[in-house]
């Protein structure tokens, strides 16, 4: 296990997985809303095999990251503050993939648009722009504010065995990866996750104006049974300059976990193209 203790003095955890040999570009991960690094150890396998380091790691107050006692409100600058030290503690030296699934794509696109010399690439796996109409906006706010509320009166035992269980380990929950990544749910800390979600997820601004300045080679992969991200999809595509949309059939919003040979396929494809430009 590995930690990193950031600027503003907060523990993170994130694994470091490397390939023997010459490595290609390092692909850094960054989970979703109320999930963890657990979510992604089926893929792995695949990315080191093809040469890549692979990175894993755990947003503030999720998985085996804690949540920071007290202090301001947090804010989209604390995640960029969070994703810098988990990059700059693995790939100092050199641009990486930065792979994001829901809201971690959406802090991916921040970071590549701040930081561009950092970024190689970006993987949106689920992902949206953020929500720019003041009414999707609240909604989404809305959204996460229940949310919140389920976790703190019920639990995360209801949360993934509930309705809410296809939004974080998918619509097969009988799979190994599935329970796997439903074991690492169940253990976080409620109160971190709650938080998180108000003061983070709630309020981070989008990025959608941002998008024709952020050049870098873009798949963006989105299940299709998806709907709500379908056209959040759509919209990405059409405004980053070099992007690929992928639909994946037979998947819902945990494509990698239901469709992990398909998932797979188109990332390492992706990658592959990316190393021989």
């Amino acid at each position: 296990m590995s930690f990193v203790t950031t600027s503003e003095g907060n523990t993170l955890y994130y694994e470091h997985h490397r390939p023997e040999g010459e490595a290609k570009t390092p692909v850094l991960v960054s989970c979703a809303f109320c999930t963890t690094h657990e979510n992604w150890r089926g893929q792995v396998a695949a990315l080191v095999g093809a040469g890549h380091p692979v990175v894993l790691w755990d947003q503030r107050g999720h998985g085996d990251s804690p949540a920071p006692e007290n202090g301001p409100k947090w804010s989209l600058e604390n995640v960029m503050t969070d994703l810098s030290a988990v990059a700059d503690a693995t790939t100092p030296d050199a641009p990486f993939v930065a792979m994001g699934h829901s809201f971690g794509g959406l802090a991916s696109l921040h970071f590549a648009a701040r930081f561009p010399e950092r970024v190689a690439a970006l993987v949106l796996v689920g992902s949206g722009p953020g929500f720019k109409n003041p009414e999707a906006a609240r909604g989404w706010a809305a959204q996460v504010e229940r949310t919140a509320t389920f976790l703190e009166t019920r639990g995360f035992d209801d949360f993934v065995n509930g309705r809410a269980g296809v939004t974080c380990i998918g619509s097969k929950p009988e799979l190994p990866a599935a329970r796997a990544a439903a074991k690492a749910i169940l253990a976080q800390s409620v109160p971190g996750i709650a938080r998180f979600g108000r003061e983070i997820s709630a309020t981070i601004p989008p990025v959608i104006d941002q998008l024709a300045d952020i050049a870098v080679p873009a798949l963006v992969l989105v299940g299709e049974d998806d709907a709500p991200y379908r056209r959040a999809g759509e919209v990405m595509s059409a405004k980053l300059p070099n992007a690929r949309h992928v639909v994946v059939p037979g998947a819902g919003h945990i494509v990698n976990i239901e469709q992990p040979e398909a998932f797979e396929r188109e990332v390492l494809g992706f990658l592959s193209e990316l190393e021989n430009t």
